[in-house]
């Protein structure tokens, strides 16, 4: 199952909320195609079902055109968070199916290691247990949940807690202590399992789902506006933080949610001063930046550290270490100038 929603502002103006960051490339092949590669590599009879929203829907069928993939899409009509898009593909599925959820936007550059480790949840989730995967921290993130891992289960761990995301201070301790694992947000279950803690732990986002789920129709099940209604809330609130049966896989496979333009400067090749410049950029004595260019020449001297990025509409130039201020001034620009 992939999740392929969002608003895509994090990555503004290159992402957009009409075309958001798992259809752009941005590190060679985009997201949304490198995610559908990943589900080919594990899925029986390449059968994958897409949730998306009426904006993206195209895009995401123009992708699975080109692949060899056996999808269904679900669309919705408007985001209600992952536990009511997860539920819906649940609902979708046939109960004994073993479900993998996958966000679309997210970066695995060892796909063999993100195989192996599906293979250690489904040899625990097919037992039950519902399973996330926890990667293993490389630095204190405080942009991140973190899963405490207790007793092992088999090739995993039971889950301890979940924890929201931390303080610098404390993001230094969960790393250090050698138990904590960053919150992936993907996992696997049986599909009877999720819907079973779904029924006991939320079954009023269960009641509205099953109203708004149908039958394909020429592989797209366009959910009932009833889904608007559902509970707005996520799958680990909804349910794992208080499910009965919780495990936790450990993941190093070069995970990132690229989910600013500082991360995305640390994943591209830099110059030897630390640069990544794409497109027609002239640099004099930069270091530490990420210079963008799509239709103009960019001309950059004398700075360090900065984000530069150009699109016909917009140019955006922020220091690389507040880049998690661009979605506040994505949102400002759209409210307060204008809507093209």
């Amino acid at each position: 199952m992939i999740l392929s929603g969002g608003s895509g502002t994090r990555l503004w103006p290159v992402s957009t909320r009409e075309r958001p960051k798992q259809f752009i490339d941005l590190v060679g092949t985009p997201l949304f195609e490198a995610t559908l590669d990943r589900a080919g590599r594990v899925a029986d009879d390449g059968r994958v079902l897409v949730v998306t929203g009426s904006d993206h829907v195209d895009a995401v069928e123009e992708a699975l055109s080109d692949s060899d993939l056996a999808a269904t899409v679900l669309v919705e009509p408007s985001g209600r968070n992952t536990a009511p898009a997860i539920i819906a593909a649940a609902l979708s599925a046939d109960p004994a199916d073993v479900l993998l959820v996958m966000p679309s936007d997210h970066l695995i550059t060892d796909t063999s290691a993100f195989v192996a480790a599906v293979g250690d949840a489904v040899a625990v989730g097919a037992g039950g247990s519902l399973v996330t995967f926890g990667v293993v921290p490389t630095r204190p993130e405080t942009g991140y949940g973190y899963i405490e891992k207790g007793d092992p289960f088999g090739p995993a761990f039971r889950v301890t807690r979940f924890k929201e995301k931390p303080d610098p201070d404390e993001a230094t301790r969960l790393v250090a202590d050698g138990r904590h694992l960053w919150n992936s947000g993907m996992f696997l279950f049986r599909a009877s399992a999720l819907l079973e803690e779904a029924e006991r732990l939320a079954p009023d986002i269960l009641e509205t789902v099953r109203a708004s789920v149908s039958d394909p129709v020429q592989g797209r099940v366009t959910l009932g506006a009833r889904f608007i209604t559902a509970r707005s809330i996520s799958i680990d609130h909804a349910i794992l933080e208080s499910a009965k049966d919780v495990a936790v896989v450990p993941l190093h496979a070069g995970w990132s949610d690229i989910g600013s333009w500082q991360s995305v400067s640390e994943i591209g090749e830099q110059d030897e001063a630390g640069n990544i410049l794409i497109g027609d950029v002239v640099a004099l004595d930069v270091k530490g930046s990420y210079v963008r260019s799509s239709s103009r020449i960019i001309a950059i001297a004398g700075v360090d550290g900065l984000v530069v990025v150009e699109t016909p509409d917009v140019v955006l130039i922020i220091p690389k270490d507040q880049s998690q201020l661009v979605r506040d001034l994505a949102a400002h620009v759209e409210q307060s100038r204008r809507a093209d």
